[in-house]
């Protein structure tokens, strides 16, 4: 099938490039002239496991198309996708400027009978706008083509965005005309030939679907999160907790660590959103409310374990920090507990001497140069000259470091684990003060 993708951001790439690789006929389109030229010499914006293999061999192959073309695209496929970003306006809520302008490109070049497909992240009602504006540009053209617009929201997890997209748990499809779905079975039919994970509605429904999905995994984080703080007011183990609790079905394992905080470009912008679509219209979401106000106190948890631990005296002090990226096996920067903890620290007049394995470039466009920044090329060199030792990201590398290096190393024999990757009873057997979270920290200043 011909199909094709406005965005070539995180979503719609990777969905392009699945598509390519299943043997649809993919043509991207993208405003940034940059990006495009970039991505036919190969050259991937973003880090995910298997995206740049992918993308490359298809491109080869010719599967695989970069254009800014958007005129071009337009006549390209039946299938349109609308993949484009959808930023937090300033109260909190989805900006759809960029949605509605694709619709209205669309409008204006097509020629024949286009499916519309929603596939970025998009408040309930969005697909009314944008039938409403392809249906006003046709008017003004005064063109009676027909379309159909159709919600398809993704459900991938950053770090293993392209194992999720080729073998997907469900597609969810919300349209109100049951005779597109001929044509949607077709497109997904290489992802669907095991056992039918196609799950069909109607739009509205579809589009609540995603938000809720990611507001639901964000209510487990920020509830574990919650019992993590009791628990150490209680003197509990919230490890033995979780494990306690996971192993109920009904619960799960999944989604109930306590750490640091959430971040990334799903979970904050999503339970943003959906609070302010139910104030919108006049219902307030205390339980939404409560997730977003638990997480953004627990970002600034490990700097109250540093700055407790060091008595408040932080100005002159060098931190050496593992761990930028908001989760493991991605580059993304966005809303992550790192940056709330760095900037608190600059605040306090100390510095910061960090290693990532991939979002150490994204640290340099987000910071730039600076003094109180330094970019180690390795977990080990962060920690010369530093007073502790902070992790902010499970990378699977942090997990098994040499202690004896780390602590001859430090000033101080002092680790704040935001993720637990650690036991509290073998790190203090070392001869360690340590932090975790929800885990009994340590409240003996060593300065």
């Amino acid at each position: 099938m011909k199909v094709t993708v406005f965005g070539i951001g995180y979503v719609g790439l990777v969905q392009a490039a699945v598509l390519a690789e299943v043997g649809h006929d993919v043509m991207c389109v993208d405003i940034d002239e940059t990006k495009v030229a970039n991505l036919k010499k190969g050259i991937i914006p973003i880090f995910e496991p298997g995206l740049t293999p992918l993308v490359k061999e298809n491109y080869e192959a010719g599967r695989l198309i970069f254009t800014t073309d958007a005129k071009q695209g337009v006549a390209h496929g039946e299938i349109q996708f609308i993949a484009v970003g959808t930023p937090p306006d300033e109260d909190g809520s989805a900006d759809l400027k960029y949605v509605t302008a694709v619709a209205r490109t669309i409008a204006e070049h097509m020629t024949s009978y286009k499916v519309i497909i929603d596939k970025s992240t998009v408040p309930v009602g969005t697909a009314d706008k944008v039938h409403e504006v392809v249906s006003e540009t046709l008017k003004k053209r005064q063109s009676e083509l027909s379309f159909d617009v159709v919600s398809n929201p993704e459900f991938l997890k950053e770090g293993a965005a392209v194992s999720d997209c080729m073998k997907p748990e469900r597609i969810v499809i919300g349209t109100d005309n049951e005779q597109v779905l001929d044509l949607i079975r077709e497109l997904y039919s290489p992802f669907n030939r095991n056992h039918d994970r196609m799950v069909i509605m109607d739009i509205r429904s579809a589009e609540l679907t995603k938000y809720a999905a990611n507001c639901m995994l964000a209510t487990k984080i920020s509830f574990m999160n919650e019992m993590s703080n009791l628990a150490e007011m209680l003197g509990a183990d919230i490890e033995k907790v979780r494990q306690g609790i996971g192993s109920d079905s009904r619960i799960g394992y999944h989604f109930i660590y306590p750490g640091c905080g959430y971040g990334g470009s799903c979970f904050p912008k999503d339970v943003q959103a959906l609070i302010r679509t139910a104030e919108h219209i006049g219902y307030q979401p205390e339980l939404l409310q409560a997730v977003e106000a638990v997480n953004a106190r627990q970002k600034h948890k490990l700097f109250s374990f540093v700055q407790r631990h060091f008595n408040g005296d932080l100005k002159g002090r060098t931190f050496a920090l593992w761990g930028l990226a908001f989760k493991p096996n991605t580059d993304d920067m966005r809303e992550s507990s790192s940056r709330v903890l760095m900037e608190a620290l600059w605040q306090a007049g100390a510095k910061v001497q960090a290693f990532d394995p991939e979002a150490m470039e994204e640290a340099q466009r987000i910071y730039g140069n600076r003094d109180d920044l330094l970019l180690m090329g390795t977990k080990e060199a962060t920690l010369h000259n530093a007073d502790a030792l902070i992790i902010c990201t499970e990378w699977q590398n942090f997990r098994a470091p040499d202690f004896d290096l780390i602590k001859a190393t430090l000033k101080h024999p002092v680790v704040f684990d935001g993720r637990n990757l650690y036991e509290p009873e073998r790190m203090n057997q070392r001869g360690f003060t340590y932090y975790g979270i929800g885990r009994g920290a340590s409240v003996n200043p060593v300065i």
